[in-house]
């Protein structure tokens, strides 16, 4: 195996993972690197440069560039610096013969106050051609767009760049979420060993590595044998600190890269990032057992395949991310539907407990509610999920929690890794212990692994830990069986797991609501019944006990003698039977407005007041009467109803001015935007506004039966059909002038 160069000392291979490889000071010597000024003075230059092409680099520092690469070079190149829009990544400028026989790509651009030049040696003398970079894309799309899976695609990938390279291995791996690389693809000469289906340990890429993966989404090393060509001077002229070479094509790697090159058998490589979303989804990783050079142009297309590789892998990811979530959503609609089945909640949960288990792909569910724990499926004992409980009570306090090795954060739970090695669970309340949780079975799998991972050298004789960075010398396969976990729950799960909590909640809380306004209309049943009770100990049973006394005294021998006395004692027995069957009538009205059904529709009110007027003329008699009736509104409601209603309210208001000589009643409305307000207004006897809110009640009376007459049930005929209508009724009065009763009905019916 080839070892570094002898002249470089050794380096500590244990700290790559702090090692500054952005400003390394140094390039690949298959090239060399100016950095000028804005006036084209040469400000650093590679040490190399003589070897290029025999100009010396410490001679060159503040000459104009004409006199490091020649005048005709110069001359050249010039017209290209000013023509392109250089930014910071790499462009293409031309190709150059300096000197008699070497010729150079020259690549520019623009980085902490310096115009970079690299130049790249190259066999050829012409230009680079990129007319093939148009053929190869388009191909290379419409195969990609064909493929049905991502792994496909990445073989298409592997297959098209090793073409265009001439790698002796190309491969595609994968990042998981730990950071580990699988490779999904390979294209291989049959010398090269293969890697396919196997992993290579998230150590193996150092944290800064990858951001520079990110940032650079393109690096070549052309030979890992080379010896760096320091810049001179070492530092920046402008910023005063080592140069930042992140997008320099030329930028040396990291000596300990190079070691685990010479390791793997590789001696040339290169890398594609591969980006989904604005994260490292995964490398095209091409390697090569000798050196091998690969020009700008060669690099661009491959450079274009990744980005249509990563852009169709994004489609197609989000495709099946959406379709997943279709199905996963449409399983909780149908959920959700079935939760409103019966009053009892928990009962409605556990009729839906087999979509529970395909919602979340678990093996069993279970609730627990309070005392009561239901469970369905395969799940752990009784006793093991009310403890479970406990520790989640106490160790998670967000919407929904998740794991797929429960037995790392809670220890128990290695007893029942058979149907419990994962966990989705939720509580229902903040307040009492009720859960609802997914279990899933563990899940043993075998993972191949290039090279023990847990190992510093190939015989195993130094162990250390995966963290600690280190180029490894063995990439054999080596396999580890993973206990103990299960599937892992897709982030689509747990993100519907906690919309579904949330649409629970909103169940409950409108269950609650409904028990809130049974509440409130059980407590206004219930005053109704007190009044009804009274009503039928005093109302009904005064003109019974008339009607049993009267009958009592007309039995009596004295009374049948005196014809005139029976007459009157007949006519108080009629007039008895006559306001309890009245009463009787107006219970059983009462209890009808709370059932029967509304069927509003457009309703006239000037022709409902004057029907009502109508039939209270018997009422009027000779009585003078006035009735002052404004313009009224057509609106919707239930014409009959609201005619009860209507018809209540004047023959109150004709009622309560029979002691006035000249009796005025006033019907008026007015529109208040959402709603119309009717008014009828009265000369009357009035009423004490203290006791108001006794009004509307079911048999209360603000004045004596003796003076009034009536059961006391109209008015709270009057609010029951109002409120129905989603309308309120009130009054005001003063005693002894008169009262006013007003009801509105809402423009838009909710019923």
């Amino acid at each position: 195996m080839s070892q570094a160069n002898p002249e470089h000392p050794p380096m500590d291979l244990s700290s790559c993972d702090k090692e500054p490889i952005r400003t390394p000071g140094s390039i690949q010597p298959h090239g060399f690197l100016l950095a000028l000024s804005p006036t084209l003075e040469v400000l650093q230059a590679s040490e190399n440069l003589e070897q290029m092409i025999g100009a010396d680099a410490a001679r060159a520092i503040g000459q104009p560039l004409e006199r490091v690469i020649g005048e005709q070079a110069s001359l050249q190149l010039r017209p290209e610096l000013d023509a392109a829009g250089i930014g910071q990544r790499p462009l293409y400028l031309c190709t150059l013969g300096i000197g008699p026989a070497r010729h150079f790509d020259v690549l520019a651009h623009r980085y902490d106050g310096l115009l970079i030049l690299e130049f790249e040696a190259v066999e050829r003398a012409s230009a680079a051609d990129f007319r093939h970079l148009h053929r190869q894309v388009g191909d290379f799309l419409l195969k990609v767009s064909d493929s049905a899976t991502a792994q496909a695609m990445c073989e298409l990938a592997a297959q098209e760049i090793r073409r265009v390279t001439g790698f002796g291995r190309v491969m595609v791996y994968k990042f998981d979420e730990e950071g580990h690389g699988h490779v999904l693809a390979e294209c291989r000469d049959d010398a090269y060993p293969s890697y396919l289906g196997q992993r290579f340990p998230a150590s193996d890429i150092p944290r800064q590595a990858r951001e520079l993966y990110m940032l650079n989404r393109i690096r070549l090393i052309q030979d890992a044998n080379y010896t760096p060509a320091r810049l001179a001077p070492p530092v920046n002229p402008v910023t005063g600190t080592a140069n930042d070479l992140s997008f320099a094509a030329l930028r040396s790697v990291s000596p300990i890269h190079l070691q685990y090159m010479r390791n793997m058998g590789t001696l040339a490589s290169m890398s594609v990032s591969l980006m989904v979303k604005g994260q490292l989804w995964g490398l095209i990783s091409c390697h090569h057992a000798t050196p091998c050079a690969v020009a700008f142009d060669k690099r661009t297309a491959c450079e274009q395949l990744g980005q249509i590789l990563a852009m169709c892998v994004e489609s197609r990811e989000d495709a099946s991310e959406l379709q997943f979530r279709l199905d996963v959503r449409r399983i909780m609609v149908s959920m959700l539907a079935g939760l409103t089945q019966s009053a009892d909640f928990i009962d409605n949960l556990s009729s839906v407990f087999p979509a529970l288990l395909q919602f979340a792909r678990a093996g069993g569910a279970a609730i627990l509610f309070d005392d009561r724990l239901l469970t369905y499926g395969d799940t752990p004992g009784e006793e093991a999920i009310r403890d479970l409980v406990g520790w989640l009570d106490l160790h998670c306090h967000g919407d929904v929690f998740h794991t797929d090795h429960l037995a790392a954060l809670y220890p128990p739970a290695a007893a029942m890794c058979g149907n419990a090695a994962g966990l989705l669970a939720m509580p229902v309340s903040r307040i009492h212990k009720h859960y609802l949780l997914w279990f899933r079975p563990e899940v043993v799998r075998t993972v191949e692994w290039a090279g023990n991972p847990h190992q510093k050298d190939a015989d195993g004789a130094n162990a250390a830990p995966m963290a600690q960075l280190s180029p490894r010398t063995s990439f054999a396969t080596w396999r580890e069986t993973i206990t103990g976990t299960s599937a892992p729950w897709h982030g689509g799960e747990i993100e519907l797991a906690s919309e579904f909590r949330t649409a629970l909640l909103g169940i409950a809380l409108e269950r609650a609501e409904q028990m809130a306004e049974l509440a409130e209309e059980l407590g206004r049943a219930n005053k109704e019944l007190e009044a009804f009770s009274y009503s039928v100990s005093h109302d009904l049973r005064a003109p019974l006990r008339h009607i049993v006394g009267f009958s009592d005294l007309l039995l009596e021998p004295a009374t049948s003698e005196n014809l005139e006395k029976r007459q009157r004692f007949l006519r108080n027995i009629k007039d008895s039977a006559r306001l309890a069957g009245k009463l009787v009538d107006d219970l059983l009205s009462f209890s009808q407005m709370g059932r029967a059904a509304l069927r509003p529709t457009l309703v006239q009110m000037g022709d409902l007041v004057r029907s009502c007027i109508d039939k209270l003329t018997l009422d009027v008699g000779q009585r003078q009467v006035e009735w002052d009736i404004g313009p009224l509104p057509a609106m919707r409601a239930d014409p009959t109803f609201v005619q009860l209603a209507l018809y209540n309210l004047l023959s109150n208001a004709l009622k309560f001015t029979s002691q006035k000589e000249r009796a005025v009643i006033t019907i008026r409305a007015s529109d208040e935007g959402a709603e119309w307000v009717l008014s009828i207004a009265d000369n009357g006897a009035g009423f004490n506004m203290d006791y108001v809110h006794k009004l509307f009640g079911v048999f209360q009376r603000l004045h004596r039966m003796e003076d009034f007459q009536g059961t006391g049930i109209g008015l709270a005929n009057v609010r029951r059909i109002i409120e129905r209508h989603g309308g309120r009724v009130w009054a005001t009065g003063v005693q002894g002038e008169g009262a006013t009763f007003y009801f509105s009905i809402p423009k838009e019916l909710h019923i």
